[in-house]
């Protein structure tokens, strides 16, 4: 099983490190100093470094980073990622060998344009395309893109481990509690994500399972789901409308 460790870095990111022993990769190393101070106390040497899109709180370490250890570089190859060794457009499948792990890279425009995620070993590293009860602003990509990249992430297996980058379940989940209060799954999972946070733990990862059944982003053709968003915009007569309904709504929430 792949061993993922959640280093917590400026207000509410999460850089993923794997570890394989002594061997380490990074999953959007927004700050090195977090990083590199784990790797230093853990004496692990990295090897690779994996970027989902080039907004600088997921690749602004990276430079750092390549100062002291020459790392393999993966990332979008249609945006601009400091030090990109290894351009990915999504459809390949890339080994990172020192943590013996393959994953799919997957094209998920929407949050930016050119964004893409790592599928691999039962995780998902998904960036700012699908968080924990909801999914990144639509900051280049249209809202038609960006519901096609939530469907082609909701189709992996339900057991799938979901790390996005940030901790945002809290908030995302009051909104999601506003759009479809009679999903009980939802209630359940507010009720434990309130315990988790006033004891100062962590809510990611999630599962994909977890978000189909709670989380809005993934629920657009359901019947509560649908009727809350035309509240909003009575013209959504298709799933990619009542999507864009609700990320309009969710921006001013």
């Amino acid at each position: 099983m792949l061993n993922v460790i959640r280093i917590p870095a400026f207000k509410d990111n999460y850089i993923w490190l794997l570890r394989k022993g002594a061997s380490a990769a990074v999953v959007d190393p927004g700050d090195a100093r977090p990083v590199l101070d784990l790797l230093d106390r853990e004496g692990l040497s990295l090897a690779s470094i994996l970027v989902t899109h080039h907004h600088a709180d997921h690749q602004g370490g990276v430079v750092e980073l390549l100062a002291h250890y020459p790392a393999e570089v993966f990332g979008p190859a249609a945006e601009s990622i400091t030090g990109l060794s290894r351009p990915l457009s999504g459809g390949e499948t890339v080994r990172i060998a020192a943590c013996d792990v393959e994953f799919q890279v997957i094209a998920v425009p929407g949050h930016t344009l050119g964004h893409i995620a790592y599928y691999g070993a039962g995780c998902l590293f998904c960036g700012d395309t699908l968080f924990a009860g909801g999914c990144g602003r639509l900051f280049e990509g249209t809202a038609a893109q960006m519901a096609d990249s939530l469907a082609r992430l909701a189709e992996l297996p339900d057991e799938t481990a979901v790390y996005c980058a940030h901790e945002y379940t809290q908030a995302n989940l009051r909104f999601a509690l506003a759009v479809e209060p009679g999903n009980r799954r939802l209630q359940r999972r507010v009720h434990e994500v309130t315990r988790a946070r006033a004891s100062g733990l962590a809510t990611v990862p999630s599962t994909m399972a977890i978000e189909k059944a709670s989380n809005p982003f993934l629920r657009c053709g359901e019947q509560e789901v649908a009727a809350s968003a035309r509240r909003r915009a009575p013209a959504a007569a298709d799933e990619v409308a009542v999507f864009a309904a609700l990320r309009e709504w969710k921006n001013s929430f």
